[in-house]
């Protein structure tokens, strides 16, 4: 089990909760726990499943935003 935390700062858009959201709603089913916070997202789950969501959230949110910032942090620690 590995856990990340992620956020993503979409540029140059008017929209940018909706790139966020529509990120989100893109690992909806991928398999982890998902804990959505006010500035970053906490992802837990296999090493594989998370490193998918990581590149699923970068993926979906780049076709929405011209410009974006993602910030991860990614730990191996099993402790809450």
């Amino acid at each position: 089990m590995i856990s990340c935390e992620v956020s993503i700062y979409p540029l140059e858009t008017q929209n940018s909760d909706q790139v966020v959201n529509q990120a989100l709603a893109s690992i909806k089913d991928m398999g982890v726990t998902c804990q959505v916070g006010t500035i970053s997202t906490y992802i837990t789950g296999s090493p594989e499943k998370v490193w998918e969501c990581i590149r699923t959230l970068y993926d979906t949110a780049s076709t929405r935003a011209k410009e974006l910032s993602m910030v991860v942090t990614i730990s191996n620690s099993q402790k809450s």
